[in-house]
């Protein structure tokens, strides 16, 4: 399940779908987002051609079955985050898995986090039986977040006794609106590696040189390297297991609005590349 919505920072679960998705792909089940979309919120692309309206991208929420490179099937749920009824769709997704026997649901997602893209990408694991986490969690605070449809899909499989895991990847705050393809490839490896799945990956890591490039060029010409080497720093402390959290050692760290001030510039030109 990667949804397009608020765990995906640095579009990683939709990177990640769009790299899941293969073109003999059989819907198995269709929601009714009309129920559950804001259009005025995330209003959909449509283009005027000359005197009339074509290429309407009509926002689609489906359940569809795949097979990997050895010919292993699996279902890929994937589409935008519902804005509305997350009880119904909760519902009706816990009816498509009990009916068809999805013996287990993976969750992929990523949230902002203050960790520079110059180091591996960290995972917070979560299931709804600890027997199914299987690696460990830097990351191990307890904090109260907004919630997601998929965190309360996931709050209620278990509350039905059904086998679920996710796994979030911590996206380098100053790259949460733009495409950054090493966080999918860190969601999909690990997706890869516990299912025993085989996905064609190399698209997306022959897009990493070029994206790590422009990024540090980006940092470079806005004299971001201190902020980015008090990240490294911070990331450093926190690997070695010489600190609890990635918010150790405050005094010594670049703020939010710091950051945000050093690479102001390069998000706001990526953001005119992609229009």
């Amino acid at each position: 399940m990667a949804l397009d919505g608020f765990l995906s920072a640095g579009s990683s679960s939709m990177l990640a779908a769009s790299q899941l998705r293969t073109p003999d792909a059989e819907v198995i089940h269709e929601f009714d987002l009309d129920a559950m979309y804001d259009y005025r919120a995330r209003r959909p692309p449509i283009t005027f051609r000359r005197d009339h309206y074509v290429d309407y991208e009509e926002p689609v929420l489906q359940i569809t079955r795949h097979v990997d490179q050895a010919g292993t099937p699996y279902l890929l749920l994937a589409g935008p985050e519902p804005d509305f009824g997350w009880e119904a769709f909760a519902a009706e997704t816990l009816d498509v898995i009990e009916e068809i026997g999805v013996p287990l649901t993976v969750f992929l997602g990523g949230v902002p986090m203050g960790v520079p893209h110059t180091r591996p990408a960290l995972l917070t694991m979560h299931a709804t039986r600890p027997e199914l986490v299987d690696r460990k969690n830097f990351w191990n605070a307890e904090v109260t977040v907004p919630s997601s449809a998929q965190s309360m899909l996931e709050y209620r499989m278990r509350e039905h006794g059904l086998d679920a895991i996710g796994y979030v990847v911590h996206v380098p705050h100053y790259l949460t609106q733009i495409e950054y393809p090493t966080a999918a490839l860190a969601l999909l490896e690990a997706a890869s590696l516990k299912l025993g799945l085989s996905f064609d990956l190399e698209e997306l890591r022959a897009r990493q040189p070029d994206s790590v490039s422009e990024i540090e060029q980006q940092i470079a010409d806005q004299e971001g390297e201190q902020v980015l080497h008090g990240l490294e720093e911070q990331y450093d402390i926190f690997s070695r297991g010489a600190a609890e959290s990635l918010l150790a050692d405050d005094a010594n760290l670049p703020t939010g609005d710091e950051l945000a001030s050093q690479l102001e510039h390069f998000l706001m030109q990526q953001r005119k590349d992609d229009q």
